[in-house]
C-alpha cells in the first residue's frame, strides 16, 4: 500500500527536513499501510511499540513472533521500512543538511561566539557547572527566541517544537 496523502498525517509523523522524522510513531501506524489489527497485535505483545522497533529487526526475528509467518514478516518490514527510511547518507547529504541547521542565540554575544554562532536546534544541549552561574537563565532565553522564531515562521508552526528538561541534583558529593 502506498503512503498516505500529506493531508491524512497527523502532526508529528509527516517527514521533516532531511527525510527524519520528528518522533517515535506508533505499531499502529502500520494499519494504515496494508498491515491487519491482528498482526499489529501481536507485534505489540511482543515488545515492538513503535514502527522504528519493528524496521530495526530482522525477518527471522519478527517471523518469530507466534501467528506471523515468513512472508507476512517480509510484507510488514517492507511497510515498515516505506515509513522509516533506514538507507545511507552520503557525507555530503549530511554536510548539505548541517549547512541548513537554525542556531539560536543564548543573549551573549561572547557565548554565541564560543558556540560557533548559538546552540544549533535539532540537537541536545546540555549545561552544566557551579550553582548561580545563570544556567537556567540561559535556557528560559533559548525557550523564549525558540517561541519568538516559531511565531516568526507561521507555515513551520506545526514541526517547531522544544524541551527544557531541569534536574536539580543536590546529591552529588562534592
Amino acid at each position: 500500500m502506498s503512503q498516505p496523502p500529506q493531508s491524512q498525517r497527523s502532526e508529528g509523523e509527516g517527514e521533516e527536513d532531511g527525510g527524519t522524522y520528528s518522533a517515535p510513531l506508533l505499531v499502529s501506524k502500520l494499519q494504515e499501510y496494508g498491515i491487519s489489527a491482528q498482526d499489529v497485535r501481536k507485534l505489540h505483545d511482543a515488545g515492538l511499540h513503535t514502527v522504528e522497533a519493528v524496521a530495526y529487526q530482522s525477518k527471522k526475528v519478527i517471523a518469530a513472533i507466534k501467528g506471523i509467518s515468513e512472508t507476512k514478516a517480509e510484507k510488514i518490514l517492507t511497510e515498515a521500512l516505506k515509513i522509516i527510511p533506514l538507507g545511507f547518507s552520503s557525507a555530503t547529504e549530511v554536510h548539505n543538511r548541517r549547512t541548513e541547521l537554525v542556531k539560536i542565540s543564548t543573549g551573549s554575544k561572547n557565548l554565541d561566539n564560543l558556540l560557533g554562532g548559538g546552540v544549533e536546534t535539532g540537537s541536545i544541549t546540555e549545561l552544566f557547572g557551579e550553582f548561580r552561574t545563570g544556567k537556567s537563565q540561559i535556557c528560559h532565553t533559548l525557550s523564549t527566541s525558540c517561541q519568538t522564531i516559531t511565531l516568526a515562521s507561521s507555515e513551520h508552526r506545526r514541526r517547531r517544537r522544544e524541551m527544557y528538561l531541569y534536574r536539580h541534583r543536590r546529591d552529588i558529593p562534592s
